[in-house]
């Protein structure tokens, strides 16, 4: 049986190392097109930079092709098998059906452990090193859209502070920022605009540039007395809004850490803040890895089917289309989640499981059965 498991291995590892390397290509190829754009643009962004900040993009594109050169890769290496007999003799030489699912079970969860790897730490990694010299070469930072991020930390004297920040960068570099805190009884009590700022990770200090400077004062009867405004050079203060959480709210959730995911849906659930976006991608990221494995479920029962010539084409073709489907469920599913306010856990795993369900369903009808 190791010689039958090693064979396997080693075919199958092939064929998705060469579909992977060719879906790369093409979007690396892609991405140096549009990032031609920025050479030259700035001084001292040459065509090296530009082939480098491409680069720091192929782990997460290598994360998000996975499953499906997976898919691609073992479906034909198991076809290729049945059409020239070989898997016919390892069925005669001992490796019966459960044996099969088994060696393809400790295949998916190794990709399964290389996914979740190059998820969870490599591609954020090389995400974070992208920004550095986008904002290094550039001069621009991670832009969070028209209104910007926005973020809340409340007290426990029912003081809450907002944040909206325009702009940051992974070193964490703040565009204009502007913040606004207020009292117990939600009235405003102090408003700074900044023109731009430094996050410090090690103390967390925020320290603002050319900040406008506006306090408020009540009367007895609740009613705004005074403003106080003033313009100053510098401005510092302590938060526990972290240059992790600003950059987490201006970043796309399915690019941060699992970890990063977790804390920061939690901090805004603590502060009243909708965390379902932030929820959802921490579970897909959980299970997401975890579809190379009902992939390769999904691609043994191409080795039981019956043909002599020709054809390993249009079962590749319609593996990958059960594939694409799979993924486009996921898609659908996240939608009817969000919508439906379904448990976001439970609309991570769902599609996994109905695929999973579909493929040992076919694997025993196709395999026990016949």
């Amino acid at each position: 049986m190791k010689i039958f498991r090693r064979l396997i291995y080693k075919e199958v590892l092939s064929a998705v190392t060469f579909v992977s390397l060719g879906f790369l290509a093409l979007f690396f190829f892609f991405d140096l097109l549009d990032e031609m754009r920025s050479v030259g643009r700035a001084p001292g962004y040459t065509l090296g930079y530009a082939l480098m900040a491409v680069a720091f993009e192929i782990p997460n594109h290598l994360y998000e092709l996975l499953p499906i050169t997976v898919l691609i890769g073992t479906i034909f290496v198991m076809a290729r098998l049945a059409q020239s007999s070989e898997f016919t003799i390892m069925r005669t030489s001992g490796l019966g059906p459960w044996r099969a699912l088994g060696t393809m079970v400790l295949l998916g969860l190794g990709f399964v452990l290389f996914t979740g790897f190059l998820g969870d730490y490599v591609a954020p990694a090389a995400q974070r090193l992208a920004l550095q010299a986008q904002a290094k070469y550039l001069g621009s930072s991670k832009s969070t859209g028209s209104t910007g991020a926005w973020l809340k930390e409340r007290s426990a004297d029912g003081h809450m502070l907002a944040v909206n920040i325009r702009a940051i960068d992974a070193n964490g570099r703040l565009g204009p920022v502007r913040i606004f805190a207020f009292d117990a009884a939600g009235r405003l009590h102090e408003q700074l605009h900044a023109r731009d700022g430094q996050v410090h990770a090690e103390t967390g200090i925020w320290e603002l540039n050319a900040v406008q400077h506006s306090q408020f004062s009540y009367d007895s009867a609740g009613e705004m007395a005074q403003v106080k405004r003033e313009q100053l050079p510098n401005f510092s203060f302590y938060t526990n809004i972290t240059g992790d959480m600003a950059l987490a709210a201006a970043h796309k959730p399915d690019h941060m850490p699992m970890l990063e995911l977790w804390r920061f849906a939690q901090h805004l659930k603590a502060n009243d803040q909708s965390a379902q976006k932030y929820e959802m991608a921490f579970w897909r990221k959980v299970f997401y890895p975890l579809s190379c494995l009902v992939m390769v479920v999904l691609a043994l029962p191409f080795a039981y089917l019956h043909f002599r010539s020709g054809g390993i084409a249009t079962y590749v073709f319609g593996g990958v289309m059960a594939g694409i489907s799979f993924f486009l469920l996921n898609n659908v599913f996240g939608y009817i989640g969000n919508l439906q306010n379904w448990a976001p856990w439970l609309t991570a795993a769902a599609p996994g499981l109905i695929y999973s369900a579909l493929s040992l369903a076919a694997f025993g009808w196709l395999v026990l059965r016949r």
